[in-house]
């Protein structure tokens, strides 16, 4: 069976594929895949590990109907048709919590940065302006006892909550379409409506998946009911908010700050003017670019693979 990888990742994940039997193609290059160069790749293959950013819409799924499986090497699974390829009998995988650590623990750096106005104040030593002590000047915010709404408490959001209880002894309040009892067990969180997330949220943290019902759902409109004083953070993806709205938010301080691990488009343009305001901080979309984290993905996404191949149901399947 051969199988085409998208991208170079962890060996572990090639290994587990080449023992059992699997001839690897990795495309190696440093430009992104054409779809019509995925497609013929595909055509050579059974199976697609995706990395990429290319669509796998319902024109590649009819395609390359062939395909035994598509595994991909994250969590969100928005840049693929799923409901063409379940019609078309294409069982697609993903890879689920061993990434949530790591993205957390990116959202908390990027909370206490943003607190701190740390990126805005590093840039300052670099152009040579770190120089008369001002005691009023740049100055930041606490997050002791103070309260983090979190939209979407899933594992990662989980994961955050637990830290900044600990740290800060956070009050935690969430908002889901379902109630999380283990987290208002152990970690005390309380579900609120949206209106009310908006509303008490210190620091607003986004955990959600991207759909047709979260996308663009943090609009001017939402900002305009969040405190003056809070924080937004975003780590999952970034058509979750509206990038104009959110610097039209930071510019007339409807809120105080923004971190961001994911923009919109990706990659953010050099001159966007979020990238020199004192109180933001921003990413290149790094939430699980960790060595654990992405060893780990490339483990699940090779177990996907070889499931489907054995004819046996995927382990960590989409739906």
């Amino acid at each position: 069976m051969k199988v085409f990888v998208t991208r170079i990742i962890p060996e572990e994940g090639i290994n587990l594929l080449k023992e059992a039997g699997c001839i690897v193609n990795q495309y190696d290059g440093k430009v992104e895949l054409t779809q019509q160069q995925l497609i013929d790749e595909c055509k050579r293959s059974d199976a697609l590990l995706h990395a990429g950013t290319n669509k796998i819409d319902e024109s590649f799924l009819n395609t390359c109907k062939h395909l035994k499986v598509i595994s991909l090497l994250s969590v969100g699974y928005e840049k693929v048709d799923i409901q063409a390829a379940t019609k078309l009998g294409i069982p697609v995988g993903n890879t689920p919590g061993v990434l949530s650590n790591a993205t957390a623990d990116t959202a908390f750096l990027l909370m206490l940065a943003v607190s701190r106005k740390a990126f805005y104040l590093h840039k300052k030593i670099a152009k040579a302006e770190w120089g008369f002590y001002e005691p009023t000047a740049n100055l930041g915010i606490e997050l002791n006892d103070k309260t983090l709404g979190i939209f979407g408490l899933g594992k990662i959001g989980f994961e955050l909550a637990r830290k900044c209880k600990a740290a800060f002894n956070m009050n935690l309040i969430y908002h889901n379409r379902n109630s999380n009892p283990i987290a208002e067990k152990e970690l005390g969180a309380v579900k609120v409506s949206f209106e009310e997330l908006l509303q008490r949220s210190d620091v607003l943290s986004l955990h959600c998946a991207l759909t047709a019902e979260t996308e663009g759902l943090f609009d001017k409109n939402a900002f305009q009911k969040m405190k003056p004083s809070s924080i937004f953070i975003n780590t999952g993806r970034g058509k979750l908010h509206n990038e104009k709205d959110l610097l039209f938010a930071l510019q007339n301080e409807l809120i105080w700050g923004a971190g961001l691990d994911v923009t919109n488009p990706e990659p953010m343009a050099k001159d966007n003017p979020l990238l020199d305001m004192p109180n933001v901080a921003i990413l290149p979309h790094i939430g699980s670019q960790t060595i654990e984290a992405r060893t780990a993905m490339s483990i699940i996404a090779a177990q996907n693979v070889l499931a489907a191949l054995r004819g046996e149901p995927l382990p960590y399947p989409v739906v």
